[in-house]
């Protein structure tokens, strides 16, 4: 049997972070996988990145997602395409003080992650680890997409489990053929729990058992640290950390 610990869109919070990863180590899984979304909207970034790169060092698989695109590299277009109208100046500003907050170098391993993983198990059971959706930053498997069109994205693999994150909504859906594995988030959870949201996976000669688990931070220090900063939107950043649903 192996055993994987997925997370995802830890958005800059890295007391969430600690804290999952407390969690995570006293399961003793194979692997840890991360899905994107690392550094956008929390208060420190910079620690954020010098934890996952610790992790990388010890073998823990990070990817990239749409919104550390647009930290590293200003790309707004890339992501976030379905803002047709322009992106508010409360993402501009969120993504430059982050870009300034990392410095170059955190900044120059941000735009080297991939921007998704293959893990293949001991059983020969493929693993993809993408952040929206296999193929893409940005498409998500919401839970209330037609069920065609999700079919169509997970055509965009053979992979037996799909590791996600991007809707900041934890769940495990098992549809048969493949298991949608969506981590929710590490830092910046949208389903009204204010806690961090990770998945446990098993997986047996093809067999695949997966749940969420929820890990308490201090989620009142976090809101302070970004109500502080003082950005544009940095009071609904702090009121989605504070009570776990998107505040805008």
């Amino acid at each position: 049997m192996r055993r994987i610990a997925a997370l995802s869109d830890v958005h800059g919070n890295v007391a969430a972070l600690e804290a999952v990863l407390a969690d995570v180590s006293r399961e003793k899984p194979d692997r840890i996988v991360v899905a994107g979304d690392l550094v956008l909207n929390g208060p420190e970034p910079g620690a954020v990145v010098d934890a996952l790169r610790e992790a990388a060092a010890g073998g823990t698989t990070v990817i990239a997602g749409n919104t550390d695109v647009a930290v590293a590299d200003f790309d707004y277009a890339a992501a976030f395409p379905w803002m047709t109208d322009g992106v508010p100046d409360a993402i501009v500003a969120a993504a430059e003080w982050a870009h300034d907050a990392l410095g170059e170098d955190r900044v120059e391993w941000l735009r080297a992650l991939p921007s998704e993983r293959r893990v293949r198990t001991d059983d020969d059971t493929l693993v993809v680890v993408c952040h929206a959706s296999p193929g893409s930053q940005t498409s998500g498997l919401d839970q209330n997409l037609d069920p065609s069109v999700t079919i169509e994205r997970l055509a965009r693999t053979d992979a037996r489990v799909i590791v996600c994150g991007h809707t900041h909504l934890p769940e495990i859906r098992d549809l048969g053929f493949k298991v949608i594995v969506n981590a929710g988030s590490a830092g910046y959870v949208f389903d009204g729990d204010p806690t961090a949201s990770w998945a446990l996976i098993e997986i047996d000669e093809g067999d695949v058992r997966a749940e969420i688990r929820r890990t308490e931070f201090d989620t009142l220090g976090v809101a302070n640290a970004i109500s502080a900063r003082g950005l544009a939107g940095d009071v609904y950043r702090a009121a989605t950390v504070r009570t776990g649903k998107l505040v805008r």
